[in-house]
């Protein structure tokens, strides 16, 4: 589980662009504290170490004791805007958590025993097709991550949810109920050879018969083979000559 982290903070007053401006020129980055049972509150939070903050990768999956003027809150991170030109936070919103609430979090999948994977040995490649999953979690027990075991995953195995153990209390908040994670998939290699023994077994099978193979039909219109008989009852073709023999049989006997 990840750990509840620090951040002090002041209270500001007003709202609206000039007062954002004027909060920014001192150095301080604008903000709103939301949710629980108090009303909505203005505060302002030191630019750098917002930032240092929002470096980890994991800000908006962190809980926060958030002292503001010496009164701590604690708040999880729900928005942080950066600009657009600078890249540095404009602006950080904050929800209250109470005690015993429960929030949605996209929270990161890793995985791990990735050499115990005979389809990874095999040359097979680690097809990832959820990077992070919405989740519902408890305040007191969010996770850092969550871990796919890929022991004993041939090529074409894919890893269901069904397969993570997951913390107490967590739930993925996904309709589908036991989605696909991550999947062995074959080699660019092999899929490119049995591609093309596919393609040949498909162009051997278009391709035309071969003359002089037993049992071949000759193609329509084809000439018969030198010294074959024509057929029984076929006519002769138009203006060819008769075959040898064929007018001796037709002349009359001389006397």
């Amino acid at each position: 589980m990840r750990e509840m982290q620090e951040l002090r903070a002041e209270a500001r007053q007003g709202t609206g662009k000039g007062p954002s401006y004027r909060t920014r020129l001192k150095g301080l980055v604008p903000g709103i504290v939301y949710g629980g049972n108090g009303e909505p509150q203005t505060v302002a939070v030191p630019r750098r170490d917002l930032e240092r903050h929002a470096e980890t990768g994991t800000f908006l999956t962190t809980l926060i004791m958030l002292d503001i003027d010496g009164q701590k809150t604690r708040v999880i991170p729900r928005q942080l805007q950066l600009d657009p030109v600078s890249d540095r936070p404009v602006h950080v919103d904050f929800m209250r958590l109470a005690e015993g609430a429960t929030v949605r979090l996209h929270i990161p999948v890793r995985f791990k025993n990735h050499s115990e994977s005979p389809g990874l040995k095999r040359g097979g490649v680690l097809n990832i097709v959820r990077h992070e999953i919405l989740m519902l979690c408890p305040a007191d027990s969010i996770p850092e991550y969550i871990e796919g075991d890929l022991t004993g995953l041939e090529i074409h195995g894919t890893l269901h949810i069904s397969s993570i153990e997951l913390p107490k209390g967590v739930k993925p908040l996904v309709r589908e109920k036991d989605f696909t994670i991550a999947s062995i998939v074959a080699p660019t290699s092999v899929i490119e050879e049995q591609r093309a023994a596919q393609e040949a077994a498909a162009a051997a099978a278009a391709a035309p018969v071969v003359e002089g193979v037993e049992g071949a039909v000759p193609a329509e219109g084809a000439a018969p083979a030198a010294g074959a008989a024509p057929a029984a009852g076929a006519a002769p073709a138009a203006g060819a000559a008769p075959a040898a023999g064929a007018a001796a049989a037709k002349a009359p006997a001389k006397k």
